[in-house]
């Protein structure tokens, strides 16, 4: 007899979670003791689910790195329980904590596979159902008795994206997040469609779980007509470690003196700035226009086409391994989890 694929749902909070209360018509958090009752076509699966849910569930809006560190344990320690883990998470900040993830589970063998829903399982309309029930299939799926999807990923309305590639940008519609510089790793119609060179190989090293973030970071959005007392007020915010720089276009910004010098002189005082494009699609190519090239010059750190989230949640991550200056330039611009493609 064939071995039950035992999976892991983790709810964290959100809407995917909430139901309708029959006597009072707010909602109110799903209890998954009776999950097979509002989702009758999970008795169909031939998978043994286990529940875990946090307490006090977290709105998105709320999570942290200690949340972050959290999971990773929940985890860790049901890692080799189960076979992969579908984790239940608010759309609104799920890209930060899945990218999180993505670099806090170092050589992941299993899948993780983030969540959510625009509407509540309890509405009628609800895009929660599809999406969990997909996200568990997914989770399930194997070849040649191994993970086919050895990542941390984010699956919404017919794509399984990498986390670290992900964004929200809708929040409206059903489908919520984008993934503009990397390959959906999965599309979902009437069969799964695996584009299984954009995956990540397994590795079959044992689990590290890093649990040391450093959030000392700060992101700048730049805009025409940011004034230096802005710019100076935050890059002298005390201890500060990184500043992600939301660039224009390829990665270019003002090259007025006073904004030239202030960046420099954060970076020989031990500032590490990332410089990341504004633009959702696309890469910062330093160099590219006299725009950028000095800031080249003065040693800011191109984040070619890594996200926001992604630089943040990495940064936090590398932070907390107290490496030097140097390994921490280097590192940042090599592509750990897959977040990056170097030009």
């Amino acid at each position: 007899m064939e071995n039950k694929i035992d999976i892991l749902i983790i709810y964290t909070g959100g809407t995917i979670g909430m139901i309708k209360d029959p006597k009072t018509g707010s909602l109110k958090p799903f209890n998954f003791e009776g999950v097979y009752d509002q989702i009758p076509e999970l008795k169909r699966f031939h998978y043994h689910l286990d529940f875990y849910c946090f307490d006090p569930l977290i709105d998105s809006s709320d999570i942290n790195p200690a949340h972050w560190i959290q999971l990773a344990e929940v985890i860790e320690k049901n890692y080799e329980s189960f076979d992969g883990f579908v984790v239940l998470h608010g759309s609104d900040t799920m890209a930060y904590t899945a990218s999180a993830l993505s670099f806090m589970l170092e050589n992941l063998n299993k899948p993780v596979i983030f969540t959510g829903s625009q509407l509540p399982l309890g509405v009628l309309r609800t895009d929660g159902k599809e999406n969990f029930i997909t996200a568990i299939e997914l989770a399930a799926a194997t070849e040649d008795n191994t993970p086919l999807i050895p990542e941390v990923c984010i699956y919404f309305e017919n794509h399984l994206l990498r986390a670290n590639r992900t964004v929200k940008y809708n929040a409206e519609n059903f489908n919520a997040f984008v993934s503009p510089n990397y390959p959906a790793l999965a599309e979902v119609g009437v069969y799964l469609k695996y584009n299984k060179h954009q995956i990540l190989k397994p590795n079959f090293k044992k689990l590290k779980v890093h649990k040391v973030l450093d959030n000392r970071i700060v992101i700048l959005k730049l805009f025409p007509g940011i004034s230096k007392e802005a710019v100076e007020a935050i890059i002298n915010i005390p201890d500060l470690k990184v500043m992600i720089l939301e660039t224009f276009g390829s990665g270019n910004a003002t090259m007025e003196e006073w904004f030239i010098t202030a960046l420099k002189t954060a970076v020989e005082n031990g500032l590490h700035i990332i410089n990341v494009s504004q633009c959702p699609a696309g890469a910062v190519e330093q160099g590219k226009y006299d725009t950028s090239l000095k800031l080249k010059e003065i040693g800011i750190i191109s984040g070619y086409d890594i996200t926001t989230e992604a630089a943040l949640t990495k940064s936090m991550f590398l932070l907390g391994q107290n490496l030097t200056p140097g390994k921490f330039r280097v590192i940042m611009n090599l592509p750990l989890r897959g977040e990056i493609t170097v030009y």
